[in-house]
């Protein structure tokens, strides 16, 4: 209880000190969030785990469900 009780302690100080609190208060954590975000998405596009990576994935996942819904349809 005491590690948590430290680590919140000095999140909350860490938090306290970004700038821009009176300004524009929890919005100021937004570029953050917006850069965040964009790394992560760099990464699903640049980084391959075995020469796959997530749109790879994703793209032959889709053409699956396409080839799918054309198979059903033409049985009908």
């Amino acid at each position: 209880m005491r590690f948590k009780e430290t680590m919140l302690r000095a999140l909350s100080s860490a938090l306290n000190k970004w700038p821009g609190k009176e300004r524009f208060g929890l919005y100021r954590f937004l570029p953050l969030f917006f850069i965040s975000g964009a790394a992560l998405e760099f990464t699903m596009i640049k980084w391959e785990f075995h020469g796959v990576n997530f749109y790879k994935t994703f793209k032959r996942r889709k053409a699956e469900e396409i080839v799918a819904m054309e198979l059903e349809a033409a049985e009908k």
